[in-house]
């Protein structure tokens, strides 16, 4: 269906010269001198771009009438193109409708060309705004039906991109295949491995994650593989490893990358064959476990140094999800934003969404995102991707007073060191204390490392834990 100009204009000779520019240039029009009509018009969806005199009855020139339709347009269907054709003598009416929301404005007697050629970027434009708003209701759609099938672990977007990623976790999650999810820090692979795991045959069985990275090398093979009483130094008893603990269901080897050269060759020996044996043992065991793995590295080049086995990689990577950083689909930037403060005070917010500690998640919040502070997000690059947004959004709400957060609230345009000054493994460890009261074994378990480990990072990064007296 061709797109259709409504001509609103009481002169018969004016509105018969612009039908006939329109229909020489493949433009269907039609015209009205009743604004009364002209809205009718508007009203059943009949009209494409509003083509609108500012003058409609004889002799009038103030351009009130001009003001009125135009005006009743706008309420009817404010997404609607208007144009303005107007005399000299309502040519400072004209400039105002154009600040009000008009889309642009010709004085007669009028250049056919530059009319044209307006109308037609207009009606271009019109029908690429209904295209992406009938594309925004199909994944509006496709989502909902998504959430309504399938357990999405609470994920929050509005990103095609990220719907792309969403749909490959859920269609793949049956199929019991190994899965590299790759993307960088904080990008929420995390959430999609939560995903494939809560939409396969193993959801019955636990989702056990590991943090490769943080595991130091002479301890990976029992924390992986378990260690017999009197195995190593310290150890006088029996070390169930994870792959054990995730027998029947999925293990999460987050940063895969990092894993040592004899983790990998023992972790390619149980993708192979299900077999291993505990640290200090020689009884071989079996275990049938899904093996999702996570990077942020680049593994092809790692191979290429020599750092990592090529033969492991090709176990991992039969099937490859690319989760995109944040800055490449800023359209979730609001609603994550939005979906961290309506959860509430720090310490009950995870990166994964969900409440942290025991006992039921504290009351809602009743704060919103102030004009600035939406702009401060879809401005900032957001190198520390979701995590960071995150942790944007805590500091939000512990620093703001009001139920409207400022961007000064998330650390954007203040004179103090903000969020973005702050190392993010830093920030990542700060909130874990804090939300855990100072606990550091119990802040280790919220960031998925030992405790030792925690105590060696916060060495490393100056982090002080200040004592009080009881």
């Amino acid at each position: 269906m061709m797109p259709r100009v409504l001509i609103v204009e009481d002169q018969p000779a004016v509105a018969k010269a612009l039908r006939v520019l329109f229909d020489l240039n493949d433009i269907e029009a039609e015209s009205t001198p009743n604004p009364d009509a002209a809205l009718k018009a508007v009203e059943r969806g009949d009209v494409d771009l509003v083509l609108q005199d500012m003058n409609f009855s004889p002799g009038e020139t103030s351009g009130e009438e001009g003001i009125a339709l135009f005006r009743r347009v706008r309420a009817a269907n404010p997404e609607l193109p208007v144009l303005l054709i107007t005399a000299w003598t309502s040519l400072e009416t004209a400039v105002q409708l154009v600040k009000e929301g008009a889309n642009d404005y010709l004085a007669k007697p009028w250049d056919d060309a530059k009319l044209v050629a307006t109308v037609r970027n207009l009606l271009q434009l019109r029908a690429l705004k209904v295209e992406n708003e009938r594309l925004r209701a199909d994944r509006m759609r496709t989502r909902t039906e998504l959430a309504r099938e399938h357990d999405l672990r609470g994920v929050v977007y509005e990103s095609e991109a990220m719907h792309r990623v969403v749909s490959l976790a859920i269609q793949i999650a049956p199929s019991g295949v190994p899965v590299l999810i790759t993307g960088p820090n904080g990008s929420g692979k995390e959430k999609i491995a939560e995903i494939i795991h809560a939409n396969s045959r193993r959801r019955a069985k636990a989702l056990v994650k590991v943090n490769a990275g943080a595991i130091p090398d002479g301890l990976m093979e029992s924390e992986l593989f378990g260690a017999e009483p009197g195995a190593y130094t310290g150890s006088n008893r029996l070390r169930i490893g994870r792959f054990e603990a995730a027998n029947g269901g999925t293990i999460f080897l987050d940063e895969i990358g990092n894993l040592s050269a004899a983790g990998q060759m023992k972790l390619l020996r149980v993708l192979q064959s299900g077999e291993f044996e505990r640290l200090g043992s020689s009884e071989t065991r079996r275990v049938d476990v899904r093996v999702l793995c996570a990077t942020n590295a680049d593994l092809r080049q790692a191979i290429a140094r020599g750092t990592f086995r090529e033969d492991l990689y090709f176990r991992l990577d039969v099937i490859e999800i690319n989760v995109p950083p944040l800055a490449e689909r800023r359209e979730d930037v609001i609603p994550l934003a939005q979906a961290f403060l309506n959860l509430g005070s720090p310490g009950v917010v995870r990166a994964s969404g969900a409440p942290s500690g025991g006992g039921a998640p504290e009351a809602r919040t009743t704060r919103r995102l102030g004009e600035g502070a939406r702009a401060a997000l879809l401005a900032h690059e957001w190198p520390g991707n979701v995590r960071e947004l995150q942790n944007r959004i805590l500091r939000a709400t512990a620093m703001s007073g009001t139920d409207v957060v400022t961007a000064e609230d998330l650390g954007f345009g203040a004179a103090r060191e903000s969020a973005a000054d702050v190392p993010l493994e830093r920030q990542q460890i700060e909130m874990a204390l804090l939300n855990a009261n100072g606990s550091v074994s119990r802040a280790a378990d919220a960031l998925g490392i030992s405790r030792q480990a925690l105590y060696r990072r916060m060495e490393k990064l100056g982090i002080v834990l200040e004592r009080r007296p009881k």
